[in-house]
């Protein structure tokens, strides 16, 4: 055997050991982040979660998000496809992990609007200008409340009702679950308590399809 030859059957060899390596990583990751979720069920889905679809949607999307996330702000829309491609068979629930420096207090912000009804307008206005309020990915809350007029939101109130204790109980509750959870990066996503095998839009799709299809045979 030759040095080529040789160099390439060792290259060759090296990369199937790093694929298998992979492979088996994510399995590993797959299968402990589902134990997690057996172990501490509770700890995914909280009554105080906002929630879009049929209350007893039989297939259940839970996302781990920022609102300064811009991965976040790309999946919602995408996430929202799902759900209307799907009437009354899948529900989202949004769960807080707001890791960006300052994030917590746009999401505060969110929570005041929902005080007034208005948490989802309020959230896909600011995810519509995230790049505004959230320059350098750096939140600053101060500049997310122009971006709101026009809601018909009171917002005297709703500078008061963030700084509410129950709110910042929320947030610590979100991020608590999610440190359970092993949550370490936003969108998080769990499909009727499965995570995803690998971080992607299709493996979202093909994991709800997979969910709506077990139930359709139960």
């Amino acid at each position: 055997m030759n040095k080529k030859t040789l160099f390439f059957t060792s290259a060759a060899a090296l990369l199937l050991v790093f694929i298998v390596g992979a492979l088996f990583y994510t399995s590993q990751k797959q299968k402990q982040s589902t134990q997690l979720v057996d172990t501490h069920s509770s700890a995914l889905i909280r009554m105080h979660a906002p929630t879009l679809g049929k209350p007893d949607a039989p297939v259940v999307i839970v996302e781990f998000f920022d609102p300064a996330c811009e991965t976040c702000r790309v999946f919602y829309p995408l996430v929202k496809d799902i759900l209307a491609a799907n009437p009354d068979q899948v529900r989202l629930v949004l769960r807080y992990a707001p890791f960006h420096n300052g994030s917590d207090k746009v999401v505060a912000v969110l929570e005041a609007a929902r005080k007034q009804g208005k948490f989802w307008q309020a959230l896909e206005a600011l995810l519509a200008t995230q790049e505004d309020w959230s320059p350098n990915h750096t939140p600053q809350v101060e500049l997310v409340w122009p971006h709101l007029e026009g809601l018909g939101l009171d917002m005297e109130k709703m500078r008061i009702d963030m700084h509410a204790p129950e709110i910042a109980n929320l947030i610590a509750q979100d991020l608590a679950d999610g440190e359970t959870l092993m949550v370490n990066k936003t969108p998080e996503f769990f499909v009727n308590g499965k995570p995803l095998p690998s971080f992607g839009y299709e493996q979202l799709q093909i994991l709800v399809a997979d969910e709506l299809n077990e139930t359709k045979q139960r």
